[in-house]
């Protein structure tokens, strides 16, 4: 917080204070209501807030530090995401069977009835290969509408857009899903393909913006020491409101997945593939319709101009003379203690100062911030390659599998978002308050790291699973041959453990992530770098390639055990690069360490784009 918004939080506070006095009014009965505040303190007595500037550092560390009131227009940009992530999940979940399985004998629609649902007849591999390119495209294009959206359109403007081409792109995969279209072959994969462009396109502009939106909804108020109804001095904690949002909005994100996941699948087997896709078309409808409708209530930030470009040079001029033939040593010329303060303005000679460097030291320090981030999302490609098998080779699994007459192989992963719906509110209300209390510290290091870690089990529980699926099947290491077998022996239930472990997985590592982006990201780049987090995806869907060959038959054990092998390294390694103890506390600080300064040419770089 600024210093004159300090003093000007400090002299309206004071004035309601006296003036609440001078009523005679009980301390106890006041609600107190201030530009400082979080936008209601309603869970605190009205005890006056301390300023952050006034909080020691004992205090800082050892004071539970609790959520604010959410705004009212949190929860509005979470249902559209709900509705987002029903259009796209329920859509995204029947495509296994549409691309690898045949159509059923004298079926015209896809729909298996008792029986297994198929349309294209592609296969394992090249059903896999199809799904990972989609995952690569749609994950790829958040570079592209965090760059419109922070240089050209601003956040709103570009999430609407993108709505519209996303709404296109489920109107063509309609078009693939039709009787009349699925039995030729050609013509239903070019319906698709253009499909998952332009899905993708609107993914873009949609997924790189709307965290961010929902994040900045949250004042950035300081940190406010006050006192809760239990007596306790707590810290009303900004970053804290945040993970809470991103905790709720992470869970009805997950709400979305399980509503159209499951009446996909039943649509998909008992109706047909084309009304799988045409419901969702229909729901994402009401994503712009949302939006135009709470357009004045939200907190909007225009586009800032060439902020990418600023940041792109000033990082070229941070490495000017320190690269090397020796990738080591140019590393280690990275980590020199001057790497960073040598190019800040306030150090460098006037005649050195470019024209294009119109901030300060404090915009330096958060782009280094931001590509510090950067670093830790690296080990999310390995992390995101051991959750796409969830989508992908576990519905395959589950067909290998005994299924209860009438139950869709692609219908037991919905334990999944059902476990993190569950989950949110008791890590949110029980959980995290019981370690607060012990006084143990749950860092978003700690729980990224057992996030890496369970979902790693989890994966390696599936190689056992598989293992022992080759040594009961009748067709022996060539399983798939059999999933119309009547004498499959393992049930499909044993797969439940792997969804409960990820779920808390995602709970542990996914959520903390997204307030991490934000509160490490440069004041006008927070879309850029939720875009560079979302880009892990896609190079995780480019490395998921490598395992094309081994996503069939007799290879599977293989395939698990080896993704099993990164996730161990990726636990190890974020760990790592979360830094020591002293880093882990720089981290849980998230935005609170070096934000106070202003960028003092965003107002100018603004201008000069129009």
């Amino acid at each position: 917080m600024s210093l004159g918004r300090r003093r000007e939080a400090s002299a309206t506070f004071a004035k309601t204070w006296l003036s609440l006095k001078t009523d005679g009014s009980k301390e106890k009965d006041i609600e107190l209501v201030t530009p400082t505040t979080v936008s209601s303190l309603d869970t605190f007595n009205n005890e006056p807030p301390v300023d952050d500037a006034d909080l020691t550092a004992e205090e800082k560390q050892k004071l539970p530090h609790v959520s604010g009131k959410l705004p009212w227009a949190v929860y509005s940009v979470a249902v559209i995401e709900m509705m987002e992530r029903l259009s796209l999940q329920g859509s995204t979940v029947v495509l296994v069977n549409f691309l690898q399985q045949p159509l059923p004998p004298g079926s015209r629609t896809g729909a298996g009835h008792g029986g297994q649902s198929g349309a294209l007849n592609l296969g394992q591999r090249g059903s896999t290969g199809l799904i990972l390119f989609k995952g690569f495209w749609i994950c790829s294009t958040p570079l592209l509408g965090a760059f419109v959206a922070e240089q050209y359109l601003g956040r709103y403007r570009t999430i609407q857009y993108a709505n519209f081409i996303a709404l296109a792109g489920h109107a063509v995969l309609i078009i693939a899903g039709l009787p009349w279209v699925i039995p030729h072959l050609p013509g239903a994969l070019a319906a698709y393909l253009i499909a998952v462009l332009l899905i993708g396109l609107g993914f873009g502009g949609f997924k790189a913006n709307i965290s961010t939106l929902i994040g900045e909804q949250i004042p950035d108020t300081g940190l406010q020491v006050t006192t809760d109804k239990k007596g306790r001095r707590v810290i009303v904690d900004p970053e804290t409101t945040r993970q809470r949002v991103f905790l709720y909005f992470y869970s009805l994100l997950n709400v979305g997945s399980i509503t159209g996941q499951v009446s996909m699948v039943y649509a998909e087997k008992y109706v047909g593939f084309w009304l799988s896709f045409l419901i969702p078309t229909i729901t994402y409808m009401f994503c712009p319709l949302l939006m135009w409708t709470c357009k004045n209530r939200y907190t909007k930030t225009p586009a800032s101009g060439p902020v990418l470009g600023n940041a792109m040079r000033l990082m070229a001029l941070a490495m000017k003379g320190r690269w090397s033939w020796n990738p080591y040593r140019t590393y280690r010329n990275t980590k020199a203690p001057d790497f960073w303060t040598r190019i800040k303005p306030s150090n460098m000679p006037v005649r050195d100062i470019k024209s294009w460097m119109t901030f300060d030291d404090i915009w330096v320090d958060e782009v280094r911030r931001g590509l510090k981030a950067c670093r830790v999302f690296f080990w999310y490609i390995l992390y995101t390659l051991v959750l796409r098998q969830l989508g992908t080779n576990l519905i395959s699994q589950a067909a290998t599998l005994r299924l209860p007459h009438g139950f869709p192989n692609d219908v037991l992963g919905n334990i999944n978002p059902l476990t993190c719906i569950i989950l949110a509110p008791i890590y949110d209300r029980l959980l995290n308050p019981f370690l607060e209390r012990k006084g143990w510290k749950f860092t978003i290091r700690r729980r990224i790291t057992t996030g890496f870690a369970l979902a790693t089990i989890a994966i390696l529980y599936a190689a056992v699973i598989q293992q022992s699926i080759y040594t009961t099947s009748p067709c022996g290491t060539h399983a798939s041959r059999c999933t119309h077998a009547d004498d499959k022996k393992i049930s499909v239930f044993v797969q439940a453990p792997i969804y409960v472990l990820t779920a808390n997985s995602e709970i542990l590592a996914k959520v903390p992530i997204l307030g991490y982006a934000y509160s490490h990201a440069p004041k006008d780049m927070k879309s850029l770098v939720m875009g560079a987090f979302i880009f892990t995806a896609a190079l995780s869907a480019a490395l998921g390639q490598a395992f094309v060959p081994l996503s069939e038959d007799p290879w599977l054990v293989w395939m698990y055990g080896v993704i099993g092998g990164l996730g161990v390294g990726a636990t190890v390694g974020v760990w790592w690069s979360m830094g020591g103890d002293d880093e882990g506390k720089e981290e849980e600080e998230g935005g609170r360490v070096e934000e106070s300064g202003e960028h003092i040419g965003r107002e100018e770089v603004g201008t000069k784009t129009g």
